[in-house]
């Protein structure tokens, strides 16, 4: 039997390879229109002893390249949220190096597999900064995840945006944080709004994952804007994400007879809660958050997610030009629907190309400054430009999933 070890080696690298051509050649990549990336498995070597600043690139000067950075999860649990990212990444420089790259340099992509492990995060961003010598990150999904990797993009000063982390305290972590998707505050708002005005439900249940950033947060966000409303919360259940039984936590919630039950979690365990609270007879529809943007909800859920719903960042039936052109582009090229993940990562790249195209230099100060000063941007998601904390604002939609799909039934733009 082949180790657990060996299998996710293998995965890593046939993912490298698939994404990013030869894996043999790191500078070789990048002919045909490509961004030139370098997907590696995290883990192996140890950290190096940097100076301040070892990431940064002073000036445009040097060099036919330039190179950026990416963290996510390629493998483990939340591997769709990873390789969703990546794709959006490596389709925006693939355009902007056809289009002539920034001031005349391709930008490359360096790429590590953090394995959705919390644990390896610190040693990667570590390593983009300090031996690839990356003037920028993208990463990561999970809150927890960008804490950590935000953490060590501050330290040594090189701007961090990540594409799709929610919780507000990531750009707490300093200057050089950034993201380009909305908040939990907002979010726990939207949907408390549409369980109570579009659902008319008076009762809400909670079931949220204990261990991550991102759920804890939501369910607080949503907690106190559905009481707000008027609406009563007849248990808050705790899991740990992974966890395979939730029929416990589920019959306390059946108890109380709730109108709708509200489970901010990964798309892994919404799929597996769902089936277990329909194996017990519970009916009412269940809400989440863009936790749940996967195709994989659907085939671990089947039945027993249609007709509930959950907040994301765009739909691919959004008319706007800008929408409907990225669904195509991406659909020719890796043949299936963009999620959310892909969209947010486009825009984060297209945003960061943008910046090192205005910046006068690329030490980590000067592109964090330009970076800030970004103003309606025009991006698939949205218009997109930074408040005070480095935050976007951006509209949300409710999706209900309707015969495996997810249709959109709402928007509400930011307050």
């Amino acid at each position: 039997m082949v180790s657990q070890t060996k299998r996710v080696l293998r995965l890593s690298l046939a993912i490298a390879a698939a994404f990013s051509g030869l894996a043999c050649d790191k500078d070789m990549r990048g002919s045909g229109g490509g961004s030139g990336g370098d997907t590696k498995v995290a883990g192996g070597g140890g950290k190096a002893d940097p100076g301040p600043n070892a990431g940064v690139t002073p000036s445009p000067g040097g060099g036919d390249t330039i190179l950026i950075g990416e963290y996510g999860s390629m493998t483990g649990s939340e591997a769709t949220f990873g390789q969703s990212t990546h794709n959006g990444i490596e389709l925006a420089l693939a355009e902007q190096n056809a289009a002539g790259g920034v001031k005349g340099k391709k930008v490359k992509l360096v790429s590590y597999d953090d394995r959705g492990n919390a644990q390896e995060v610190g040693t990667v961003v570590t390593r983009l900064i300090t031996q690839d010598k990356v003037v920028a990150i993208i990463g990561e999904v999970a809150s927890s995840r960008s804490l950590a990797g935000g953490r060590v993009a501050q330290q040594y000063g090189v701007p961090m945006i990540t594409p799709s982390s929610t919780n507000p305290e990531v750009t707490k972590v300093g200057d050089m944080i950034f993201r380009v998707c909305f908040l939990d505050s907002f979010q726990g708002y939207v949907v408390a709004k549409f369980a109570a005005e579009t659902l008319k439900a008076k009762k809400v249940a909670i079931l949220y994952d204990q261990a991550q950033a991102y759920s804890k947060g939501l369910k607080d966000f949503f907690k106190a804007e559905f009481t707000r409303l008027g609406g009563k919360i007849t248990t808050e259940q705790a899991y740990t994400g992974g966890d395979p039984d939730f029929n416990a936590v589920l019959t306390t919630i059946k108890g109380t007879k709730p109108d709708a039950i509200f489970t901010p979690g990964y798309y892994n365990d919404a799929g597996n809660i769902a089936l277990q609270a329909r194996k017990l007879g519970i009916t009412v529809p269940l809400l989440g958050g863009d936790g749940w943007e996967s195709p994989k909800l659907a085939e671990i859920a089947g039945k027993a997610i249609e007709g509930s719903y959950y907040s994301n960042h765009y739909s691919t039936e959004d008319p706007r030009s800008e929408v409907q052109e990225f669904v195509k582009k991406y659909k020719d090229r890796y043949g299936e629907m963009p999620d959310s993940l892909a969209a947010l990562a486009y825009d984060a790249t297209k945003l960061l190309c943008d910046a090192l195209g205005r910046a006068p230099a690329w030490d980590g100060k000067t592109l964090a400054r330009t970076l800030a000063e970004t103003q309606g941007f025009s991006g698939v998601t949205g218009k997109i430009q930074f408040d005070a904390n480095r935050d976007a604002k951006k509209p949300a939609f409710m999706l209900q999933m309707k015969e495996g799909k997810p249709v959109a039934v709402t928007s509400t733009d930011p307050l």
